[in-house]
């Protein structure tokens, strides 16, 4: 047993010596590792140049400085390249505040400032408590605020720029600065940051300067959340209130980004090169279009845990339980990719939060959007899939946003109706009621020239896109329309009000032109059953404008779409002007009859009455009496250009029997009643009572606008052969 007991103590040691050995040669290696990592640091040119920078002396010269050179070169080539570490970012930006090798070098330095992640929030802060000692030239404290602006969105917090907020507002004051100061208050302002005297203040500055467009945006941001400070009455259309101020950082912030692959710089400064030299009026595009990822502002240090992330969200009970205590996230944009979000914004009709989504809108789409001479796949897959998300947005929430529709007006001007067209037609169909006053310079013109120069497939998208916006706004007005008043809001986050006037008016000329532009796209196209089909789908809308959606309104189709309708090759196509025609006598009674009822009701003229009553006079003579071409049946021709025609029996060449649309169901009931004859005799039809079964036979086909017409506008005679038209009015 002793000898046992020596054996494991002789054990017992030995390991012991081998654990403290292996220890011993561990700690050994991670004091290796760590010599070696100081030893390649000392040695790194860019560490060695931040240490030279937050070391330097003030008042050390840089002309004919070698070493300040070499550092410059060494953190320009990193920043330019790689992009700049957050550390890296505060020693620089205090090296040039601090102005301690004079104020070239600051607007040098403030130039490279290319973030590779975040910007640190207290970096910021510096710089701000160095503008505010008042030693920066005019040129060095505009760059700075330009370069705060450009790196907005990555700063990793901005609850202590908020705490500041009144030192930033003090310089609203300098002349140069002030549309600058103006747009970072616009990002950093909250309800708790109004105060009577900034209001006051600001509009001393409009009555001095002029209503500057900057001016008015942070005065409307001020009435969202103060409506009782600020009195002033906005227009419903202002001017981009800020311009782009990341040009002297947007190349370089793009190299890094593509480079870096980071998700942090989806959501900044989305464009890929800066805009060239106009060359052509018509250009591709070229840009980086994005929704940012959703994260909310970090709170670091506060108290208050009584906010709740939106992008913490997962279900929508959790939504309605934390309804009111929403914080909206850094990225207003990234609202855009969030259903939850979205369904917070249509519930809770956050104005503010509204406003800063539309702003960051404006700004992605007229900033953003560039146009030149190259296109990139990548990049348009990047712009479809970011039109396509804003559409599935505005369709959510049954409005469209006023910063799209200012840009699409823009953007009709130089587009050349192939780039993102589907996008494009799509945000199109979705623009509020245009006032008749602007909108055939906002819509029609441009529109227009594109129609009549583009194929077939885009007249037809054409088509269809203002059949979408004309249900659009019937599906307002019927929605809006209050029953006492004939005031209507189209849309509910912004002040443009329109009298019921003003929107016939405006539906009047969309109708009107739609009608104008088909007439002629039918020319060029020779009838072509597509186009037919479109145009039918827009009148098929208008036709039932009063009784569908409560517009006292009727107007009807220009002869040249109504003949080609009836005069064409496919029986669909008659069969649903048929149709139409039924609907339209159907709105005519109806506005009739309250006509007489109440004192309320509109007026429709004797001329669409007239309209009205000769096209079915045309129809019926063209389809059951076998009358066309002949005086008094809408369409008249000379007898010597019948006569060339060499075609007998004109007349009754559009017959319900001989119209090319129906001749095939004819010789196909020929057949059935007389499968013994060879010879094809389609006017033995029209004897006895085969007439009514062949319309039996046509009616069991299908063709229910056909029937419907028939049964209402038709006065069957004694003669089966003939047919008089019921006439409306």
């Amino acid at each position: 047993m002793p000898r046992k007991s020596n054996l494991s103590r002789l054990d017992m040691n030995s390991s012991s010596e081998n654990d403290s050995s292996n220890s011993g040669r561990s700690d050994r290696s991670l004091r290796v590792a760590e010599n070696n990592r100081k030893k390649s640091e000392a040695e790194d040119p860019f560490v060695l140049a931040l240490k030279y920078f937050s070391q330097v002396e003030e008042g050390t010269p840089w002309k004919g400085n070698d070493v300040v050179e070499r550092h410059m070169a060494v953190v320009e080539r990193v920043a330019l390249s790689q992009g700049l570490p957050p550390e890296a970012i505060s020693v620089l930006l205090d090296f040039a505040m601090s102005l301690r090798m004079g104020a070239a070098l600051c607007v040098r330095v403030l130039k490279i400032l290319v973030p590779a992640s975040v910007v640190p929030q207290e970096a910021v802060i510096k710089g701000v408590s160095w503008l505010c000692v008042g030693k920066l030239p005019m040129n060095a404290q505009t760059m700075f605020i330009r370069w705060v602006l450009t790196v907005f969105d990555l700063i990793d917090s901005k609850d202590h720029l908020r705490a500041i907020y009144g030192f930033i507002f003090s310089f609203v004051t300098e002349d140069n600065l002030c549309p600058y100061i103006c747009h970072l208050l616009y990002l950093l302002t909250r309800k708790e940051s109004i105060r009577h005297y900034r209001v006051r203040k600001l509009l001393d500055l409009q009555s001095k300067m002029g209503r500057q467009p900057f001016l008015m945006h942070l005065l409307a941001l001020y009435k969202v959340f103060c409506p009782e400070l600020v009195t002033l009455s906005f227009p419903s259309k202002m001017k981009s209130g800020f311009r782009n101020h990341n040009s002297t950082w947007k190349v370089a912030l793009s190299a890094v980004q593509k480079k870096n692959k980071a998700e942090v710089f989806s959501d900044i400064q989305l464009t890929v090169s800066v805009k060239k030299q106009p060359t052509s009026k018509k250009r591709k595009f070229k840009g980086h279009l994005m929704v940012p990822a959703m994260s909310s502002v970090p709170r670091i240090g506060t108290s208050n845990n009584k906010a709740f992330p939106l992008e913490q969200l997962r279900t929508f009970s959790q939504l309605l339980e934390n309804l009111h205590r929403i914080e909206l996230p850094a990225q207003m944009g990234s609202m855009l990719g969030s259903p939850l979000a979205l369904h917070y914004m249509d519930c809770v009709r956050d104005d503010s939060a509204f406003l800063r989504l539309n702003f960051w809108l404006g700004h992605s789409l007229h900033e953003e959007f560039l146009f030149c001479r190259d296109s990139d796949s990548e990049d348009m897959t990047e712009a479809v899939r970011f039109l396509n998300t804003l559409i599935s947005t505005q369709c959510f929430l049954q409005e469209g946003f006023s910063s799209t529709e200012v840009f699409l007006y823009k953007f009709l001007r130089v587009w050349d109706g192939a780039l993102l067209r589907p996008q494009i037609l799509g945000l199109l169909s979705d623009i509020p009621v245009v006032p008749s006053s602007r909108i055939k310079d906002l819509l029609f013109e441009p529109l227009m020239q594109l129609f009549f120069t583009s194929s077939l497939y885009f007249k037809c998208s054409v088509i269809e896109c203002l059949n979408s916006m004309l249900l659009k706004w019937l599906t307002w007005h019927s929605v809006y329309a209050l029953e006492d008043e004939l005031d209507i809001s189209v849309t509910s986050h912004t002040p443009l009000n329109m009298t019921l006037s003003g929107l016939m008016d405006s539906v009047v000329q969309l109708v009107q032109f739609v009608g104008r532009i088909a007439t002629v796209g039918l020319q060029l196209e020779g009838y072509h059953p597509l186009l037919l089909s479109f145009t039918l789908d827009f009148y098929e809308t208008v036709c039932d404008m009063y009784i569908k959606y409560n517009l006292p309104l009727v107007l009807m189709p220009p002869a040249g779409v109504f003949y080609p309708f009836l005069l064409a090759t496919d029986p669909i196509t008659v069969d649903r002007l048929c149709h139409i025609m039924y609907r339209y006598r159907t709105n005519l009674i109806s506005a009739k009859d309250q006509d007489q009822q109440t004192e309320k009701a509109f007026h429709i003229s004797r001329k669409t009455y007239r309209e009205f009553n000769q096209y079915v006079v045309s129809i019926v003579s063209c389809l059951w009496n076998s009358r066309v071409f002949l005086a008094g049946m809408g369409i008249e021709l000379s007898d010597e250009v019948l006569a060339q025609s060499k075609v007998p029996e004109y007349w009754t060449t559009f017959s319900l029997i001989h119209h090319p649309a129906f001749m095939g169901y004819a010789v196909d009931f020929h057949q059935k009643c007389w499968p013994e004859r060879k010879k094809l005799d389609l006017n033995s039809i029209r004897t006895g009572k085969r007439w009514d079964w062949y319309v039996e036979f046509l009616f069991s086909e299908g063709f229910q606008g056909l029937k419907e017409f028939v049964e209402s506008s038709l006065n069957r005679r004694a003669s089966d052969r003939e047919a008089g038209a019921t006439a409306v009015g």
